[in-house]
């Protein structure tokens, strides 16, 4: 058995159940990525949550104000990372799709 296949056999088991695994948008996913940073699992998933039924998509999120954003990341700390995942979210709408290398 290789290493890829002790990996995945290793999350079939153990791996838990959060929302943005059960979906392939990747804004959905992207969002996750900058909120888990330096966020326990169970306190950034409740503002996923949040992110997510407020704004559902990367165009909503890019059309809401900075002042939106920052109030919906309150208590999250690290608030550089509200207002770069805004001001990607414009870029990506700018853009037209997501990137897809980096």
């Amino acid at each position: 058995m290789n290493f890829s296949n002790i990996i995945l056999n290793w999350y079939a088991i153990n791996g838990r159940e959060l929302p943005w695994r059960q979906t392939t948008d990747p804004y959905a996913i992207w969002l996750s990525e900058v909120i888990m940073q330096q966020t326990k699992i169970a306190q950034g998933t409740a503002y996923w949550e949040r992110f997510i039924k407020r704004w559902p998509n990367v165009q909503s999120l890019a059309n809401a104000t900075e002042d939106e954003v920052l109030r919906e990341w309150q208590g999250l700390g690290y608030y550089s990372r509200a207002r770069n995942l805004h001001k990607a979210a414009q870029q990506i709408v700018d853009l037209g799709y997501f990137p897809q290398t980096y």
